[in-house]
This record gives C-alpha cells, sequence and structure tokens, in this order.
C-alpha cells in the first residue's frame, strides 16, 4: 500500500510583521519547491591514482521556488508588495503540516493576460541560505 498523497492543502506564506508568523497567501495553484544543487572542485593531482580526475564537493544551493496563484486585483498586492520588497522570509507548508522555510528575494513576478480566461499570475523566489525543514506544528 502507497503512502503517496496529493499536494492538496499545501500554503504558501509570507513572514508578516510579527517574527515567525506567517501570512499564508490565498489561491496559490502551485507550488516547485525548491530543488539543490552541489558545486564541485577538480582536485586532481599529478599523483591521481591510474591518472583519473578527482573531485570534492563544494558550496551547495537551493534552487529558486516556482509559485503559480490565482490573481485577484487588488491595491494592496501582498505578492507584488513581496517583489518590491529587497528581501523576505517565507514558508512552504505541505498538506501533512511540515513547513519549509526560507530567506530570499522574489526574482520574477509576472501579473496575468487579461483575457476571458481565468487570471494567473507567477513568482520565482531566490532562497538564500539553507532551507530548514520543521516538523508539523
Amino acid at each position: 500500500m502507497t503512502n503517496a498523497k496529493t499536494g492538496y492543502g499545501s500554503k504558501f506564506g509570507i513572514e508578516g510583521e510579527t517574527p515567525g508568523e506567517y501570512v499564508d497567501q490565498a489561491e496559490i495553484v502551485r507550488i516547485k519547491l525548491p530543488g539543490y544543487t552541489r558545486d564541485e572542485e577538480e582536485a586532481t593531482h599529478l599523483q591521481s591514482p591510474d591518472r583519473y580526475k578527482e573531485f570534492i564537493a563544494a558550496m551547495k544551493e537551493a534552487q529558486p521556488v516556482e509559485i503559480e496563484f490565482n490573481w485577484i486585483a487588488s491595491e494592496s498586492d501582498a505578492m507584488l508588495a513581496a517583489f518590491e520588497a529587497e528581501t523576505g522570509k517565507y514558508q512552504i507548508t505541505a498538506p501533512n503540516g511540515v513547513r519549509l522555510q526560507f530567506s530570499g528575494y522574489f526574482l520574477t513576478y509576472s501579473p496575468p493576460e487579461l483575457t476571458n480566461g481565468k487570471m494567473s499570475a507567477t513568482a520565482t523566489i531566490r532562497p538564500s541560505g539553507k532551507p530548514t525543514l520543521l516538523a508539523a506544528a
């Protein structure tokens, strides 16, 4: 029997005025969690065994988070305000309550094209430093 689940119930929050309190954003449609990459450095030397190059692990990086949401026209657009801010703190909550918190900044904020269809917007956030996984609250 599988333990697989859907992402239904996931949330994206932006830290509010009170440190440590996150305001969940409305009508999030899709959240692409950060992937992780690591640089490598060549460490080959003149005595490397069997003339094979040697490598060592170097700096790690959390890749950008991507969010898609139903755009609701408002003079107090929280996502646009987050884009305008230099940096911020963000939280992604999984359906089981496990949280991923990270600092970073918005790379992109793309409001919708106004058509007869649903208005969807997207944002991309660059984590800065190591994201932290936390148990369900």
